[in-house]
């Protein structure tokens, strides 16, 4: 019997390593290789967690960096108005936003509907309503929209016959405007227009009128409104603006 067991040991030794000698190297080597240990488990799910994490912090810089192209081109709308209120920095409160004193129109024709007539202001009165449209100003000056246009309002509510109204009346429609409060800008603009057809500012207010027409979608009338600037005063520098915001209405739109 043993020498029966020693013949039987040595074939199956020697099929072992027959089967050994056909197998794959891979399959050899996943046979021998050691589990991967909780350690490196861990390891391996830190590291996709610290991918997604830059992954998110890129898409989080993406966003800011739209925001802050929309803040740019919000504040480059309003340029204009920015070096406008700038310029008047330095100058004399008393001076710089005055509007002409109400005069009859050339030619002996009525004054413009629905305006009011200029009567003198006492002293007293008349340095109030300085003090008044000065601290509205002031504001708009520092940014502060919402309290330059609760001033300018006031303003206008209590001193309408101030040979500032007019201005009040742009400056309080830029205000809203700044603010995206577009239908209440539209209004205190054609108000300089109706009332006052004669302020400096009237050019500028129509131009206006028509920024706020485009952002309401309003393309039909703010085409009406930068064509009527045009014809009225087509060699000035209004217009020339007029027809560049014209070129920026999208063909075919209304």
């Amino acid at each position: 019997m043993r020498g029966l067991r020693k013949p039987a040991m040595v074939m199956a030794a020697s099929a072992a390593m027959i089967v050994a000698a056909f197998c794959p190297p891979q399959a050899r080597a996943q046979a021998v290789a050691p589990q991967p240990s909780n350690s490196l488990v861990l390891v391996n799910q830190i590291q996709s967690l610290q991918a997604q994490m830059r992954q998110m912090q890129g898409q989080i810089e993406e966003l800011q960096h739209q925001l802050q192209q929309l803040k740019q081109a919000n504040k480059e709308q309003y340029v204009d108005l920015d070096s406008r209120v700038g310029k008047l920095e330095h100058a004399q409160p008393a001076t710089a936003e005055s509007a002409p004193p109400a005069a009859a129109p050339q030619g002996g024709a009525a004054p413009a509907p629905g305006a009011t007539p200029t009567q003198p202001l006492s002293a007293a009165d008349e340095a109030a309503a300085q003090a008044a449209y000065e601290g509205a100003f002031k504001s708009l000056r520092d940014g502060n929209y919402v309290e330059s246009a609760r001033g300018f309002r006031a303003f206008i509510d209590k001193y309408p016959q101030s040979p500032l109204v007019s201005n009040a009346y742009y400056w309080l429609g830029s205000s809203y405007q700044v603010t995206q409060n577009y239908k209440p800008a539209l209004a205190a603009f054609q108000t300089v227009l109706r009332k006052y057809p004669s302020s400096p500012k009237a050019d500028e207010a129509q131009l206006r009128i028509a920024d706020c027409q485009i952002a309401l979608k309003q393309y039909a009338a703010a085409r009406g409104t930068l064509q009527a600037l045009i014809k009225a005063n087509p060699g000035s520098e209004s217009a020339q603006r007029a027809r560049a915001k014209l070129q920026d209405i999208p063909a075919g739109l209304q």
